[in-house]
């Protein structure tokens, strides 16, 4: 009687304790997703702001260059995000 408690105890912190590193793992998937996400936004922002400016110059061409670097650059962080995402799932 008295072995079989100890291994149902035993059994039970075992299973709590891969369920809490299972959670802590999905925080921090979704943490890194965010900052990807955020990186992304920041990314795309500086383009904008630079495709501004040279527009304001008259330079349409280089406005139109500079907002495709940004968007490229934010698909860039987001792929990073997503990669960093997949890691922090499998660890």
């Amino acid at each position: 009687m008295r072995t079989c408690t100890i291994l149902a105890m035993a059994f039970l912190f075992v299973f709590v304790g891969v369920q809490r590193f299972a959670q802590a793992d999905e925080v921090k998937a979704k943490v890194e997703e965010m900052k990807g996400e955020a990186n992304a936004k920041v990314e795309e922002a500086k383009g904008e702001a630079k495709a501004l400016t040279e527009e304001a110059k008259g330079n349409k061409v280089s406005g139109t260059v500079e907002r495709t670097k940004g968007k490229t650059k934010a698909a860039g962080a987001r792929m990073k995000g997503t990669a960093k995402q997949l890691k922090a799932k499998t660890e």
